[in-house]
Order: structure tokens, then sequence, then C-alpha cells
């Protein structure tokens, strides 16, 4: 027979048969799974990594600092890779560029120094701005007084000049550059503001994050502490701007930690105890606490968790947020993220609402307009702390007696988001839905997921995600009784920044309410690195340490890659209420300060930390009976 003939008449069989099979393939294809399992994955597969808390000198406290170079331009070019010239004339880059980012400025006093440079015609219109112009323009010496006017007016609450006009102006400019950084699936670019609530000197900060786009957002104008240093009143600007735009907006309270009690205080302002309304309205509009950043970590105090010994991390406990009024033991249990959710559960219990129900992020707070907090590409808070051979021996601020130093600065954090994809709508869902996790710095992914009847091999299926989803709730969401009883199971993997340490062990940290309306916490060692085990009442061996600090080295000869298990709570009781987040470890690593230490061959003063284990926390899961 001809080959070629041959050839023609098999292809064309084939293609007939082909062509039956799928004629009768579409008719049953609407009943029956697609062959790809992705078309229909619905669940997000990808974490995206932002800063929700970045300063440029549009705010007053940080152009008044020095920053005096870095415009939000500089700030978005930074975020998303490019090289940039910091204020202090040095060439910054990121290691890898973020997802997404805020640009929070300050509300209290948006523009107005920049402005003033600029000889803005709005300020003109006020008796007060002309006379802090005449002093800029012509009285020198008096800057200083003028400066320091300006900010105590800002951190008070208390405003000298108010101008809608100009208010306005400096917002739609804020507005304008977040539009023209913002891409859809490349990068994100929210507009946002701080709102700089600080009665007495405690912190009350929240960073405001609007979901809207420009044409939108700039149908207002930031609600200031100008306006009301009570974050009710902030609560009720933001239903306001969703009643009369349509919008949608929340807001991330951070640094607990100098709010010396203020934060998660059992009362009001106005000196009211909680009840359930106020406990509805605070968790529709702050849905996440950020956890870590450059001031500190606000995971939990040694004092609160004496049993855990990795309590003491990044610890600000040395006064409020001015120095102005030295801290006091009774405040830290309403500082803290951990005692705030424990808070929680009793009042959820006694007001049938949860004031506190909020999801982990970290970001930096950088007022360099440099979102770069890697331990060997810290920038530091604000200008006078960027690189330099002096920096670790600094004061960063000093009230009196009361002193912090520069090298007591954390270089953290930064904000992982599990989104579907990378837009301002995707991952404002996300974190309204608190599927969120707060990094120190290394960009880590995990994934948590609680469950009734995950299997122990699910740990190690390639499919983990679709398995978490489809069986159980993701970090941030609720587990309800079990109606075949048992205790839940939690489906967990952490795997290392890519080009960052390995990790040294994942926890499981649980808090509960019992039948008297106590609270506990309980830190479990759920997977270890190195073929470690956790015995019963046994610590758990260190991991180890490879860190040379005269080279700010270390070797990833210790520790795992990945760390995966399913883990079933061994002390569930199905009549109390809980919560349970992860906390993941890294190795030890050089700290900031060892790599200054070695780029600049100085000695550090004595005390000072060289190296740090670097973290990641996950947004609870609730259980509820």
């Amino acid at each position: 027979m001809n080959f070629d003939k041959f050839r023609r008449l098999m292809a064309t069989t084939a293609l007939a048969s082909l062509t039956a099979s799928a004629i009768a393939g579409t008719t049953s294809a609407q009943s029956k799974e697609p062959y790809s399992p992705y078309v229909r994955a619905d669940y997000p597969e990808q974490v995206f990594w932002g800063d929700t808390h970045l300063h440029t000198n549009f705010s007053l406290d940080a152009d008044l600092g020095g920053a005096l170079r870095v415009t939000a331009d500089q700030s978005y070019a930074h975020a998303r890779g490019e090289e940039v010239t910091t204020s202090s004339r040095q060439s910054t880059k990121l290691s890898r560029p973020l997802d997404f980012v805020v640009v929070a400025d300050h509300a209290e006093y948006m523009g107005l120094w920049r402005r003033f440079r600029a000889n803005d015609p709005l300020l003109n219109q006020s008796e007060v701005a002309q006379g802090w112009q005449k002093t800029l323009n012509e009285k020198p010496a008096e800057r200083m007084n003028l400066t320091t006017s300006l900010l105590h007016q800002m951190m008070s609450g208390q405003a000298e000049f108010r101008d809608p006009e100009f208010e306005n102006s400096v917002w739609q400019k804020v507005v304008a550059n977040a539009e023209k950084y913002n891409e859809p699936g490349v990068f994100t670019a929210f507009a946002g503001y701080e709102w700089t609530s600080m009665p007495g000197g405690d912190n009350l900060h929240r960073v405001v994050i609007f979901k809207d786009d420009a044409e939108t957002v700039s149908k207002t104008i930031p609600f200031s502490s100008f306006d009301s240093q009570d974050p009710e009143d902030l609560w009720k600007f933001f239903e306001t701007y969703e009643a009369e735009t349509g919008g949608e907006v929340l807001a991330i309270p951070h640094n607990g930690n100098v709010s010396n009690g203020l934060m998660f205080a059992p009362q009001t302002m106005d000196g009211d105890d909680l009840d359930k309304a106020y406990a509805e309205t605070r968790a529709r509009w702050e849905p996440l606490f950020e956890v870590t950043q450059i001031k500190g970590d606000s995971e939990t105090h040694p004092l609160l968790s004496p049993e855990d010994p990795f309590a003491d991390f990044e610890t600000w406990d040395l006064a409020n947020l001015e120095l102005t009024a030295a801290k006091q033991d009774w405040m830290l249990q309403y500082e803290y993220a951990r005692s705030a959710l424990l808070a929680g559960l009793a009042y959820d219990k006694s007001l049938g609402a949860n004031p506190f129900k909020f999801g982990m992020i970290g970001s930096t707070d950088s007022h360099t307009g440099m979102s770069a907090v890697e331990e060997n590409n810290f920038w530091g808070k604000s200008f006078f702390t960027e690189p330099s051979r002096f920096r670790t021996k600094g004061e960063f601020f000093r009230q009196d007696d009361l002193v912090k130093y520069i090298w007591e600065l954390s270089a953290a954090g930064y904000a992982g988001i599990w989104a579907q994809e990378n837009t301002r709508e995707s991952l404002f869902d996300a974190m309204m839905r608190r599927e969120t996790y707060a990094s120190t710095g290394p960009r880590m992914t995990v994934r948590f997921f609680g469950g009734w009847d995950f299997d122990p091999a699910d740990a190690d299926r390639s499919n983990l995600a679709e398995i978490g989803y489809t069986r159980g709730v993701p970090m941030g969401g609720d587990l309800t009784a079990n109606p075949e009883g048992g205790a839940p199971r939690f489906l967990i993997r952490a795997v290392k920044d890519p080009e960052g340490a390995n990790l040294d062990r994942v926890q499981v940290v649980k808090g509960w309410l019992d039948g008297s309306g106590s609270t506990h916490e309980k830190i479990y060692d759920v997977a270890l690195s190195d073929g470690r085990t956790a015995e019963p009442g046994s610590p758990v061996a260190p991991v180890g340490n490879t860190v040379d600090l005269e080279t700010a080295t270390y070797l990833n000869s210790i520790g795992d890659p990945e760390l995966s298990t399913v883990w079933t709570d061994p002390d569930f009781d199905p009549d109390q209420r809980a919560f349970y987040y992860l906390r993941v470890l890294e190795i030890p690593t050089p700290r900031w300060t060892a790599y200054d230490a070695a780029f600049y061959g100085i000695e550090l003063p004595e005390g000072v930390p060289t190296t740090l284990q670097e973290r990641a926390y996950t947004s609870p899961i609730w259980y509820t009976p």
C-alpha cells in the first residue's frame, strides 16, 4: 500500500474520531468537571507583598525631619523596584519589587511644609499661614520654634490653620499620584492616609485605605485628628463616605506598644464601657492590626506571656510615643495583639460581638519614603536614621530622662496578602476577610487552614491550597462546632523566603476562654526543622546559630526550607471559644546593627543586639461553639 495514502487515511480517521468525541464531550461538559483542574479555581493562589504604611515629604514630620528629596513619585518608583536617591543622597534599591503600596502621609497639615517652599497662593489667604511664611522667608532664627510648634499641633490635634480649599488641593494630588502608579495586575497603589490621633502622647494612629478609584476617593477629603481624636468619629466618617459615594474604606491601627494602654482599652474615649454596638462597629471598620513595624513588635510582651521563650522580640516598652509618660506594667495587657485577641473572646461571650476580631499585617511606617526593611538593606525610620557610621550610637528621640536610641529601631515589616489578582479590588477584599499575614521582613510563603477532616497526608500534597479551601477555612476565618464531634485540625505549610534564611520552626499560638470566664494561652511547636521533635513538658532544643558577626553572614546549613504538617488540637474543648494563629520562625540571622558594624568597620555600643530570629504571624482562625 502506498505509504502517503495510508498516512492520509489514518489522519482522516483520527480526525473524524476526535471530532466525534469533541461533539459528544460538548454535550456532557456542562455536567462534568473540566479536565484542567485550574479552570474553576476560585480561591487565592498567590501571596502578594507590600507596605500599607509609607510616608513621603507630604508628611509634616517627615519633611521637617529632613526627607526633603523624597516625593511620592520616588516612593512609588522605589516600591516598584527602581533605584532612587534618598534624602541623604545615597542610592538605594529593593532586592525585589513590592506588589502594592499605600502612601499614607499624615492627614494633619498634609503637604503644608512642601507647599510653603513652593509659595502656594492658597496659603496666602490665611493670616496665620502668611505669618508662618514670613517666618520661613525672613526670620531663619525662629524657624526651629515654628517647626516645634507645628509638630506639637499635629501631635495634639490642635490646629491653628485649617483651610478646606488647601486641604482638598493637597488631597487631589495624593489621589492623582496613586492613580498614576496603579497598574492593575502589575502593581497596586491605594489612595490612603494616616489619622494621627495621639491624646496625651499615647498612640492611637490608624492608616486609612480606600478601595476606590480617583473619581470616587476625590469626592472627600481626609478626616484628621484636627477634626476629632476619637476613633468612633473616624468610623462615622467612614460610614458617611460609603453612603455618599458607594465606595469602601478600612482602617488599620498600629503601634499598640506605645499607646500606654489606650489601643485596646476596656473603655471608650468618653469613659464608657465597651458595648455591643461599639464592638460591632470597630470590627466592621478595623479588620486588621499592624502587629510589627519599625517602632517595635506588638505581638506579645514577656510579662504577658512569661511561658513563651520567643515573646521578647524587638520590644519597645519604655513609654508612650512622645515619651511624655513612662510605661506601667498594667498598661501592657491593653497594647499587644495576643492579649487583645484574648480579651476579644471574653467580649464575644458577654456582648455577643468581638471588638478585637482582627487579622495580622506588617508594614514599615518609614518616613524616608523608602519601603526598605530587610536587615541588610534597612533605611531607617527618618532621614537622620538612614545608613551612616554614626546611626547605631545616636539617639532617636529624647524627652527629659527617657531616651530611645536609633539601634532600637526594628527593620520591619511587610504585609502578605492572599488574593486572586494584584488589583485594588482583590487585595482590599482579602484585607476585609483577614486573609493576610505579617512578616518582620522576609517573604516567607505561609498557608494556614482550619477544618475537621484534614488527613495527615494532606500536608504533603501538591494541591494543599485546594484541599484547604474545599474542606476548611483559611487564615482570618471562622470554625463552628463540628457536627460529628472531634477536635479541629489545621493544615499548615511554610516555605522560606527564596532569598532568605531557612526555617527553625512553626508554632501554633492558641488562646481560649474557659467556663469561668478566664482566658489562657499556649504555644505548640507543631513543625520543627532538622528532625527535632517536641516532647510534652520539655523545651525544644535550639536550632543552632551560624551567624558570623565579623562579616555579617550566616549559613543555611541548619533549618529546613519548608515545614508542613496537619496538627490536631490535643486540648480542645468544644464548649470553649478559642483562636489559633501561626508564628513561623527563621534560624538566627544578622540584625541590621551587625550589617552596619561590618560595613562601616565600627564597634557597637554595649548591649546592642546583633542577631535575631525573623518571623511571620498569620491572621487567626477563630472557633466559636
